[in-house]
């Protein structure tokens, strides 16, 4: 199968954040490296990177210090070889607190399909276990788990 390639349409837009939610809640920073250019720009939060090396070691820190990661992504608008998505994910750390954080993503593309540029804000809340909404074993979300707007979020 070809994967999502610009210009978008509405069908492809929704296929590639779901393929990037997919690569996310597989944990394997490697193979999530590979949907960026080799030079890709990334802001996320505060912090500022440049190239697949870099995001390596960033999702690797991440997610040994972000343990139990489930994420949920959202189309929220596209263009020819853009997209923004919005998101929500769940949490704990290593004391066992959970959090979620949502947060916002601006993407651009290459005509190869390669994310070239992406844009994060994302803001955590301290939530107790028993508020948690994302309960599937660790990995791919299953489809038939309510989506971020079905969960209210």
């Amino acid at each position: 199968m070809r994967p999502p390639l610009p210009p978008f349409t509405y069908e492809t837009a929704v296929q590639k954040v779901r393929l990037a939610e997919d690569a996310w809640n597989s944990r394997a920073p490697e193979k999530v490296a590979l949907a960026y250019t080799p030079d890709s720009r990334w802001r996320n939060r505060n912090e500022f990177l440049t190239g697949r090396d870099e995001i390596v070691a960033f999702l690797t820190r991440k997610w040994q210090r972000e343990q139990n990661y489930r994420l949920i992504k959202e189309l929220w608008a596209f263009g020819d070889e853009r997209i923004a998505v919005r998101f929500a994910y769940e949490w704990r750390d290593v004391r066992g607190r959970w959090f979620r954080a949502y947060g916002n993503e601006n993407w651009a593309f290459d005509e190869n399909g390669l994310m070239a540029q992406r844009h994060a804000s994302i803001n955590d809340l301290q939530i107790n276990e028993s508020g948690r909404l994302f309960h599937w074993p660790l990995g791919r979300r299953p489809d038939e788990h309510p989506s971020l707007h079905e969960l209210g979020l």
